[in-house]
C-alpha cells in the first residue's frame, strides 16, 4: 500500500505539537506550544475551532467528556471545549526558568503522565524536573527524575510496558508500567545517533510497533516491539513534531509540524500546517482518556 501525506486545513503553528484522537467526538485536538493555540478539528470540517490557552503549553489528552486535561508551564489544568474555560488541577514543586512540562499522555487506568524539558543545562549541572503522573484523583507522582527532555510517552498494546525518549540523549527507553506503582526495569529501546536527530512525539500501532518521530531528519522511524527498526517515512516538512492515530477505525496517522521554534526556523510553506497520514501498515489503538475531569 502507498502512503499518502495530505495537509489538512491551513493553519500555521509555530510549534505544533501533541496531537490526540477523542473517539467518542471523532474530533482531533492539537496545541501550537507557543502560540497558545488548542485546535479542535471534529470529523467532515474543513477548518478547525481554536481555544486559546496560556502559552508555553506543554501536551494535551482527551478527558471522559468534552474536555483535554493539558501540561501548562508547571501545572495540570482541564479545558473545556463548551464553556471555554480552565480549571486548575495540580501542581507539581517545580519553579525554574529552564524548565517547563512537554510530551505528555494517558495510561490505560486513565491517569495522565507528563514530562519536562530542562533547556540549557549546562555540563554537570542536575536534572531538573522529570516524569510526572497525574492521578486520576488529582495527585501528582514523579515516576522518573532523570530524563532531561521528555518526550513520546506511549504504552504497548497491554499496558505493560511504557516508552519514553529523552530527545538530548538521543535515547528512547522502555520501563515495566504499573499504573499503581514505581517504574521498573529501565531499559534502552532503541537510540537516534545514527539520524543526527533526537525522536520526539511517539505512538504505538495495533500491532505492537512503535513509531516516533524524527524531528531534524524530517522522517518518521517505525520500530518492531524488539527494538528493530522495521521502516522510515520520509516527510515533507523541516521540522516535524508528533503523531497520533484517528479517524473512523484509528488508520490514519495525524502529525504536527514546526515553522518557528525557539530553536528551528522552518524553510518550506507548508511548515506549520497539520498533515495526514494513510497507507500504513496497520491501525492504532485506541486513545486512553484522563479519568479525572
Amino acid at each position: 500500500m502507498t502512503v499518502e501525506i495530505i495537509r489538512v486545513g491551513t493553519t500555521k503553528d509555530q510549534l505544533g505539537e501533541s496531537p490526540c484522537w477523542d473517539a467518542d467526538a471523532q474530533a482531533l485536538s492539537w496545541i501550537d506550544a507557543l502560540g497558545g493555540a488548542l485546535w479542535r478539528l471534529r470529523a467532515g470540517a474543513e477548518q478547525p475551532e481554536r481555544h486559546e490557552l496560556p502559552a508555553p503549553v506543554g501536551s494535551i489528552a482527551p478527558c471522559r467528556g468534552p474536555a483535554v486535561v493539558v501540561a501548562l508551564r508547571n501545572t495540570f489544568a482541564r479545558y473545556d471545549f463548551a464553556t471555554r474555560t480552565l480549571q486548575h488541577l495540580a501542581g507539581i514543586p517545580v519553579d525554574h526558568p529552564k524548565v517547563r512540562f512537554n510530551d505528555g499522555k494517558c495510561d490505560p487506568a486513565g491517569h495522565f503522565l507528563a514530562g519536562t524539558m530542562h533547556v540549557d543545562r549546562q555540563p554537570g549541572e542536575a536534572i531538573v524536573g522529570g516524569l510526572y503522573r497525574l492521578r486520576t484523583d488529582h495527585r501528582v507522582e514523579q515516576l522518573a527524575d532523570d530524563i532531561g527532555f521528555a518526550n513520546g510517552p506511549c504504552f504497548s498494546p497491554d499496558g505493560r510496558v511504557l516508552y519514553l525518549a529523552d530527545s538530548l540523549e538521543r535515547t528512547i527507553w522502555a520501563y515495566d508500567y504499573d499504573p499503581d506503582g514505581p517504574l521498573r526495569n529501565k531499559r534502552v529501546f532503541a537510540t537516534t545517533q545514527a539520524f543526527d536527530s533526537g525522536p520526539d512525539g511517539a505512538t504505538v500501532d495495533a500491532q505492537g510497533f512503535f513509531w516516533t518521530v524524527l524531528t531534524r531528519a524530517a522522517r518518521l522511524a517505525r520500530y518492531a516491539p524488539d527494538g528493530r527498526l522495521e521502516r522510515l517515512i520520509e516527510l515533507p516538512v523541516s521540522y516535524p513534531t508528533s503523531i497520533c492515530f484517528g479517524g473512523p477505525r484509528l488508520e490514519q496517522m495525524y502529525l504536527t509540524t514546526i515553522s518557528r521554534s525557539a530553536r528551528l526556523q522552518g524553510n518550506k510553506a507548508q511548515d506549520g500546517g497539520l498533515f495526514r497520514i494513510e497507507g500504513l501498515a496497520a491501525p492504532g489503538l485506541m486513545p486512553d482518556r484522563f479519568g479525572g475531569c
